[in-house]
């Protein structure tokens, strides 16, 4: 019997408190209404950004409601649209994006950015266009973190929130595309341009920074130095590019320092894959002078970065990137393609697979450092 038009009951991982373990629960998921598109949940990513927003103590835990359906690096199968949708029809495999793409902004319209803004206030926090989310359990409305909510069985995403890819890609790899892999890998190409026979410093090994290790390799730099507290991850980082590999607790001197030793004044660019003002500040000042390039790719409502001047009047560049700098919509089937044909790497990435019951285990693998990417099979 078609579901079409109708609430589809399931089950989801609903977040009811910060700081809590999530709770599997029974959950209804309404029809899409105008541009929106309901889909069925078949993988989904666990995330670090996940985690931060469930036991962070940054600023967003106080402007994003509960309860909250986490979940935001997914890949599914359409399952019903709603009015005015003509992208897409049941049966697309696609990926929900967190940034959309309307294609019809200044922004989108511009080569410069990748940063569309269209229903951008609701959905960070966690409804869609008309203010109101698509997930209720126990007659409540359950928020969808980022406008997505993929730790649920069904959700539904604006249409310009949502990638339509090729039919043959399989959805339990190539949803790791949905955020940390895209991100760093796009750092280290798109917005970095790391350069032929350069040098480069990747801070944090994690699915992001492994991600730029391989955008290193990729763009054919010389030397990519891992950085990382947990040695467990270079064996990785080296299977994915890297030349070697530091952990900042074996020296008595601050890494930059070290780096900068290692490399006779200095990486070309160095990446920021952890999310940490302090390692942010370590990875600009890792950087050569005259023309080294730092790019923060890791996020944090924290504290400030703390930047002295003279590292930028010396020739420095500071910049930060957002989903690597991809244009969601069109680029995010473009490194689908190039998964398929062997380009790109995503099966390195995944560690563990669970299922949605065993969500808290998947947070505890992350925290303790022991996955790179846990996936969820829904």
């Amino acid at each position: 019997m078609s579901t079409t038009g109708q609430v589809i009951k399931c089950r989801a991982a609903v977040a009811w408190e910060p700081g809590k373990p999530l709770v599997t629960e029974d959950v209804e998921v309404a029809a899409p209404q105008a541009h929106e598109v309901r889909i069925k949940i078949v993988a989904t990513g666990v995330c670090h950004t996940d985690w931060e927003y469930m036991y962070g103590t940054g600023k967003g835990m106080k402007f994003r409601p509960f309860p909250l359906v986490l979940g935001h690096e997914a890949a599914g199968v359409v399952e019903s649209v709603g009015p005015e949708v003509t992208k897409f029809s049941p049966g697309d495999k696609v990926i929900p994006l967190f940034l959309p793409q309307c294609g019809e902004c200044e922004r989108c319209l511009s080569p410069k950015t990748n940063h569309c803004r269209k229903n951008w206030a609701n959905t960070q926090v966690g409804v869609l266009a008309d203010g109101t989310s698509r997930i209720s359990c126990k007659g409540q409305q359950v928020y969808q973190f980022l406008g997505i909510g993929s730790f649920s069985q069904f959700t539904v995403v604006p249409d310009i929130s949502l990638a339509k890819i090729r039919d043959d890609a399989p959805l339990e790899k190539v949803c790791l595309l949905g955020c940390g892999v895209s991100t760093g890998y796009g750092a280290a190409l798109k917005t970095g341009k790391v350069e032929k026979d350069s040098s480069c410093a990747v801070f944090g090994l994690g699915a992001v920074g492994l991600g730029a290790v391989m955008g290193c390799q990729v763009a054919g730099a010389k030397r990519i130095i891992g950085v990382d507290i947990n040695p467990d991850k270079f064996a990785k980082a080296v299977e994915l590019g890297a030349t070697e590999c530091v952990d900042p607790r074996d020296h008595s001197k601050p890494i930059q320092e070290v780096l900068a030793e290692m490399t006779d004044g200095g990486v070309d660019y160095a990446l920021e894959c952890v999310g940490s003002p302090a390692v942010m500040t370590a990875a600009l000042e890792s950087t050569r002078d005259a023309w080294g390039t730092c790019v923060i790719a890791g996020w944090t409502e924290r504290e400030a970065m703390s930047v002295v001047v003279e590292k930028l009047l010396m020739g420095r560049t500071l910049k930060g990137t957002y989903f690597g700098g991809w244009k969601s919509v069109e680029d995010v089937p473009k490194l689908v393609d190039d998964y398929m044909n062997n380009k790109l790497k995503l099966d390195e990435f995944i560690t563990h697979n669970l299922p949605l019951d065993q969500i808290n285990v998947a947070f505890d693998l992350l925290k303790s450092g022991k996955s790179i990417r846990t996936v969820i099979s829904l």
